[in-house]
């Protein structure tokens, strides 16, 4: 039995596949659903906290770009612009149902240096006091881990921030519905798995490559992200973000999506 309905502070990190088309711009029928469910589950009691993808790939819809730039430079450009459409269609979008957010950039360095953790802490739970849904990214105008090594780093950070800030559940949407036990685009007959109570080296085979043509990550940055969060005994939910009204049916316990146990 799933005990979802019980979790208070929620980190939900949002994958470029499920916030943009395949032309790179914004899927504006599925933001403006997620928006309006995270602003009802926040309304609702919850505290939500959102890592969110997509500043390169916007960066490039919003320029025309046919795809992605492929050097760093570029790409740092890119995300310059496309960090400044994501936060604002997400404060336009969320102002219409009277939920603030503010927006959080972090680097590798900031991470691991204690005292701007501590801040990081601190930022986190006062904003979270005012009722202000914060918005995490990776600052990829600065860092380049993300961008040169295209390792998916949001997976991480994501559950990187899940510890940091005392979550009960890291949540992560993508463009898959569950693991599998094998990779489902390739083997029709691939069986999905529900529940993984420990992240073994079976579990970690199971993991392909590379996500979609939009994102950096594949199923393995998130087997690594579940690994982060069981590590700091936290809940770790993927899901298909396609539909985002399953999210009611998520914390109404029912058994969407994988779940690693904490």
């Amino acid at each position: 039995m799933r005990n979802i309905s019980d979790k208070k502070r929620i980190v939900i990190k949002l994958g470029t596949s499920t916030l943009a088309h395949k032309t790179g711009k914004l899927n504006i029928r599925r933001m403006t659903n997620l928006v309006r469910v995270i602003s009802d589950l926040h309304n609702s009691g919850r505290e939500i906290i959102m890592v969110s993808s997509g500043a390169v790939g916007l960066g490039a819809g919003k320029l025309g770009l046919p795809e992605k730039p492929k050097d760093t430079k570029t790409k740092q450009a890119v995300a310059a612009i496309g960090q400044c459409e994501l936060m604002h269609v997400y404060d336009d979008m969320f102002a219409k149902y009277s939920v603030t957010v503010g927006q959080i950039l972090l680097t590798k360095a900031i991470i691991n240096n204690p005292s701007h953790c501590e801040n990081f802490k601190n930022t986190i739970n006062s904003l979270v006091k005012m009722g202000v849904i914060p918005i995490v990214n990776e600052n990829d105008t600065i860092a380049i881990d993300e961008l040169e090594l295209e390792i998916g780093e949001n997976d991480s950070l994501s559950a990187l921030v899940a510890d940091l800030s005392g979550a009960d559940l890291l949540l992560i949407l993508s463009d898959i519905d569950n693991l599998y036990d094998d990779d489902p685009r390739v083997n029709p007959d691939a069986k999905p798995i529900y529940y993984v109570e420990k992240v073994t080296p079976e579990i970690e085979s199971m993991a392909g490559g590379a996500g979609s043509s939009l994102g950096t990550g594949g199923m393995s940055t998130k087997i690594t992200a579940a690994k982060i969060a069981g590590n700091a005994g936290i809940d770790m939910i993927i899901m298909n973000g396609k539909d985002p009204e399953k999210l009611y049916d998520l914390f109404e316990n029912k058994e969407i999506g994988t779940l690693f146990k904490g």
